[in-house]
């Protein structure tokens, strides 16, 4: 099977993941606009202001979050934005391990 594009075949995984997420994601859309964009918020705030026990798993749920996003919009996207999500993953994941170090 290929992508609506016609340009990479689709692996099974990716569809098997695209159907799971696909109630999640439609429910997202109907919230309203500020919705996800306030989970990334409370979730990146928790992460760098709350103490470690909290902070950490914030950080490790927005990573996880970005990553399912990134993941869900991977063949839609070229290039320089493909950069920036794993960047930014990467980056929330660095300041994680951080804040554990530091303690």
């Amino acid at each position: 099977m290929s992508s609506p594009s016609g340009s990479q075949p689709v692996s099974s995984m990716r569809q098997r993941l695209t159907k799971i997420s696909y109630p999640y994601v439609a429910r997202l859309h109907a919230a309203p606009k500020l919705t996800l964009p306030g989970i990334t918020l409370v979730l990146a705030l928790a992460g760098v202001f709350a103490p470690v026990v909290v902070g950490v798993p914030a950080l490790i749920l927005l990573a996880l979050l970005l990553g399912w996003l990134a993941f869900l919009s991977w063949p839609a996207v070229n290039g320089g934005p493909k950069f920036l999500r794993l960047f930014s993953i990467l980056v929330i994941l660095l300041f994680a391990v951080s804040r554990i170090a530091n303690g």
